[in-house]
């Protein structure tokens, strides 16, 4: 199983949900915890974990990734997507087991890298989870979901308009695969915010969480 930072349920009792961060290239599980103490004062059932991806950055000295970025050509980041799809899916089953939830009760919640594995593999799994929240990513093999998703898990989209990383047009696109997909999705902009997440879109997320967690 994935290195995870955990943070456990603020009722003290078994979690009834779980959000699963993950990370951006070159960051690592602690990098999104805090969005969990954030949260957790209006989900206190739920237990937050934030895993390191699997494979040391190959781009820094430091840090994690899912899968390579040094070919960012979108042939290559659709075969590292689907390189890393496995991995995470069987960390979510994992997740699953050891928390004693159904996926019905388990929400991803992505940013940059990490909004492209969620994008991916949410849809891609036998049984709905709960949902998708996903910061400053990209949809990747868009092209090919209306014919490989299984579920339709309940989508957010949040992107700064200033971001010189994943352009801010990414989330037009995420958009417009996800509904040709036939899955529910909603995006919000983040006026002057570049690659990165800002108190609004820490707000809006929690609403997301709330409302499919309720």
């Amino acid at each position: 199983m994935l290195k995870t930072n955990v943070l456990n349920p603020l009722s003290g009792g078994k979690p009834d949900s779980v959000v699963i961060f993950l990370h951006g290239l070159g960051a690592d599980g602690a990098d999104l915890i805090s969005l969990g103490s954030a949260w957790q004062g209006s989900l206190p059932n739920t237990i937050f974990l934030s895993p390191d991806a699997p494979f040391p950055c190959d781009m820094a000295t430091f840090g994690y990734q899912w899968f390579s970025l040094q070919n960012q050509s979108m042939s290559a980041i659709s075969e590292g997507v689907k390189m890393a799809a496995p991995i995470l899916d069987a960390y979510i089953d994992e997740v699953l087991k050891s928390q004693g939830v159904t996926p019905s009760r388990l929400i991803l919640v992505g940013f940059s890298q990490g909004t492209m594995m969620s994008l991916y593999v949410a849809p891609r799994r036998a049984v709905q989870l709960a949902g998708v929240l996903g910061y400053s990513g990209m949809l990747v093999c868009g092209e090919h979901l209306l014919s490989e998703k299984k579920t339709s898990p309940p989508v957010m989209l949040m992107h700064g308009t200033e971001d010189a990383v994943i352009p801010f047009s990414s989330m037009a696109y995420a958009e417009a695969g996800l509904k040709a997909a036939e899955i529910p999705v909603e995006s919000r902009a983040c006026p002057g915010l570049s690659h990165g997440i800002d108190e609004t879109g820490v707000e809006e997320g929690l609403k997301f969480l709330t409302r499919i967690l309720a």
